[in-house]
């Protein structure tokens, strides 16, 4: 039985199984797409990119000239296999080359792939045995609050840096999660399992209780 949650912060996934609980907590539940095409304002061949692609000539495409992203972003590279100059490419329309480079060097790109995001699997016990909460670009500033229980035995960082913290609103002991697998907690650096919030690292400004609120953009 599956059931899903919509929050101001994201989407809560609760998965109930006969032997354990998998919670899943996710900004957005859709995957990275867009759309390319090898002449500028969206005319000529167009082809659907939602994985890394490392050549668009293997895709029938001498080169892309105009994109439009519709969930992203992603990276697009002047040249074959990620390689040359590169531009990042947000949710949006981008109609020629100077929508996305101020210096043309060449109009047109080669090969893309979706900008790595922040994941992370929380387990209840250690060797990744027990409870899983998995968390996928965001922040959770109460395990408990997501159904989850207060003591963390194993993690998984799939991509990115995350930080956890001893109690809820990111504060006590601090414990700095680098992509691995950490089987037991004294692996992260902890002495007891108890682990309560874990944020993604980013740009941030901390106040004086020692939480922190977003930049403004």
């Amino acid at each position: 039985q599956t059931n899903i949650h919509h929050t101001h912060a994201g989407t809560f996934i609760h998965h109930q199984h006969l032997c354990c609980t998998y919670l899943s907590v996710s900004r957005s539940l859709l995957p990275p797409q867009m759309f390319v095409f090898d002449q500028e304002n969206f005319q000529g061949r167009m082809v659907e990119i939602s994985n890394e692609c490392m050549n668009v000539c293997e895709m029938g495409m001498d080169r892309v000239r105009s994109l439009r992203v519709e969930c992203g972003p992603f990276v697009g590279f002047e040249q074959m296999n990620l390689c040359g100059e590169h531009y990042i490419l947000e949710k949006g329309e981008y109609p020629r080359w100077d929508s996305w480079s101020n210096c043309q060097k060449n109009d047109y790109l080669l090969s893309f792939r979706p900008v790595q995001k922040h994941k992370i699997c929380l387990y209840e016990v250690g060797e990744f045995k027990g409870r899983k909460m998995e968390i996928m670009d965001d922040d959770v500033p109460s395990l408990f609050s997501y159904g989850f229980t207060d003591r963390v035995g194993s993690i998984m960082v799939s991509c990115g840096t995350w930080v956890g913290y001893q109690f809820p609103g990111y504060r006590g002991s601090q414990y700095l999660l680098e992509k691995g697998d950490f089987k037991h907690f004294n692996e992260y650096g902890a002495r007891h399992p108890q682990f309560q919030s874990v944020r993604r690292i980013r740009d941030m400004q901390w106040h004086q209780q020692g939480c922190y609120t977003m930049a403004s953009k």
